[in-house]
């Protein structure tokens, strides 16, 4: 990167932390460090729900999954606005009635103190975990595109996260992150208005070649439980997942737990409902662009250079430059035809229009075999090599045809995006660590300032915590599908825990206690069997169902356990 584009990155670094800091520093009182003091308007509650959810993955492997997959992707949020308004409906007031500052609160008011623990440890567990992707994620693409060592990039972005968000606490967070949403979404338009720009075809015509590629693929009606994206599934799993991620998730819950009323509260999780679907679907359709625009400009065989730079030193790089020579000759036929295809939809020739569309099919399957051939030698020449490039897609055609001071605005965009995500879930860490832990069952008669002091240091250990399941951990098939998968382990099991709660009010403490257990390991089974057999049962189902089915397994394991409990042994308990 140029000097321009090193200036423009860390500027925009320096200049959030330090307002972060800055706004929120001096003495602070458990209310104001956990809840920022209800403070909070809609919008910056609403700007907040999106950065929290919008992490450096989103920005990093959205457009490589639109690249690889078109948008179908966009299915996933389809139950997005329906989850907003159950939630505003049924979650918040009673959240807000009852003065909580976590979800799990609720549950000991609701059933019993074994209960609540063992869904602050659930969320715990997945979420801090969840943590380490989100460092992870961009720390392994920003690494080789910057050629930074990994460790060092991992410490770099969770270090910078740390500092702001133990001293300042949620405040920080939420105001940060206002800042980080303009420099994220003002810098993805951008580029998406720079790639349509350098198209050497009209708009019309990029849009003609993505539709006639398949890529403009955005709803399927078909009911397939083994697909991980289509209707049903964006409406039922995805429906689930999303009630239980912004209805139980505390990184989600503690943003608009903010919020100066109820209703301020409420015009945020509609905000976030509303505005997010056309933001991801911005986001898909940038890398459909970028997708058109390979279509004219030959894209690398592999997008991982360093992959490639380790076959450069190999006996396998003559095999590669072999493969390289076959890929662009494959190219240069399919352009042709792709240029020939538009001659004939502008004639309005469909018998033409189909046979070209079909031997371009033809070629693209052709050079995937070919890239296929070039993952088959980074394998020999390192068996432990990563053969999945899709998250390296957007950045490299970045680095490689934007021009000085975006590229830079671009690597801000993916770093602020990690410190957003990362800053709320290690906060929510934090807060749930001394509030449902610490506080309850460990140290329970303190003053306020010893728990304010015992949540900033919770902040570092999680932080700690993040930064080594980060420097450890392996590249995942596509990163933005690892964390919605490792959600999706745990979130049908809280979520069903909480509707119990809500809308199952004969249940008990033990009963749902239990049911958690079962249904939990139910999912990690069926999970892990996933594609093979369980019990004499083939199982063969998308990961995103693993929501609703582990919601629905809770809500008939608890009623079924209830019926065999007597109620004096599950009391209600009151919140201390």
């Amino acid at each position: 990167m140029s000097a321009l584009d090193w200036s423009i990155l860390f500027g925009t670094l320096t200049l959030i932390v330090g307002y972060g800091v800055y706004k929120t520093y001096g003495p602070s009182t458990m209310e104001r460090y956990l809840k920022g003091g209800n403070e909070m308007n809609w919008w910056t509650i609403g700007l907040s729900i999106m950065a929290t959810q919008a992490s450096a993955i989103t920005f990093l492997s959205t457009p490589g999954q639109a690249y690889s997959d078109g948008m179908r992707f966009i299915q996933f949020y389809l139950g997005l606005p329906a989850a907003m308004i159950i939630l505003s409906i049924f979650f918040i007031p009673v959240y807000y009635r009852l003065k909580v500052y976590t979800a799990y609160e609720f549950l000991e008011s609701r059933f019993d103190l074994k209960t609540r623990t063992l869904a602050a440890s659930l969320f715990l567990i997945q979420r801090g975990l969840a943590a380490g992707i989100t460092i992870y994620a961009p720390a392994i693409i920003l690494s080789t595109l910057l050629n930074w060592n990994l460790t060092f990039t991992n410490i770099f972005i969770g270090v910078l996260v740390i500092v702001y968000t133990a001293s300042g606490g949620t405040k920080a967070v939420s105001i940060t992150q206002k800042q980080q949403m303009t420099v994220m979404m003002g810098g993805m338009i951008l580029a998406g208005i720079l790639v349509i720009y350098m198209l050497p075809v009209k708009f019309t015509d990029a849009l003609h070649v993505a539709g006639k590629m398949d890529k403009l693929n955005i709803v399927n009606f078909e009911f397939n439980l083994s697909d991980r994206y289509n209707f049903w599934s964006g409406m039922t799993g995805a429906l689930f997942l999303f009630l239980s991620y912004f209805g139980t998730d505390q990184s989600q819950v503690q943003r608009y737990l903010t919020g100066s009323t109820l209703k301020e509260s409420r015009m945020g999780l509609m905000m976030n409902g509303f505005l997010k679907v056309p933001m991801q679907f911005v986001i898909l359709f940038i890398g459909v662009m970028v997708f058109v625009f390979y279509q004219f400009y030959q894209p690398p065989v592999f997008f991982n250079q360093v992959q490639v730079d380790k076959l450069q030193q190999s006996e396998y790089w003559a095999d590669y430059q072999e493969l390289e020579k076959k890929y662009q000759a494959t190219f240069e036929q399919k352009n042709t035809q792709i240029f020939e295809m538009l001659d004939a939809v502008k004639e309005e020739d469909p018998g033409q229009t189909d046979l070209l569309r079909s031997r371009i099919a033809e070629n693209s399957k052709e050079q995937e075999a070919i890239r296929g051939q070039v993952k088959e030698l980074i394998l020999k020449n390192d068996p432990l090599g990563e053969t999945n490039d899709t998250d390296y897609v957007f950045m490299r055609f970045v680095m490689d045809y934007l021009p000085k001071g975006i590229i830079g605005l671009l690597f801000a965009v993916i770093f602020s995006a990690a410190m957003s995500s990362t800053a709320s879930e290690l906060n929510a860490l934090a807060s749930t660590t001394t509030v449902d832990i610490y506080k309850r069952s460990m140290n329970k008669h303190r003053a306020s300032g010893h728990y304010v002091k015992s949540s900033k240091w919770f902040t570092v250990l999680w932080g700690v915590f993040a930064i080594t399941f980060a420097t450890y951990a392996t590249l995942f098939e596509n990163l933005i599908q690892a964390v919605n998968l490792l959600g999706s382990l745990f979130y049908g099991t809280i979520l069903g825990i909480f509707l119990v709660a809500f809308f199952m009010k004969w249940v008990r403490g033990h009963a749902v206690f239990l049911a958690a257990l079962i249904t939990e390991g139910i999912i990690l089974l069926i999970h892990f069997n996933n594609g093979g057999v369980l019990l004499g049962i083939p199982i063969n189902i998308g990961y995103l169902w693993y929501n609703a089915i582990g919601s629905i397994l809770m809500l008939v394991i608890a009623a079924f356990l209830q019926l065999f409990m007597p109620r004096k042994h599950s009391k209600k308990t009151r919140l201390p």
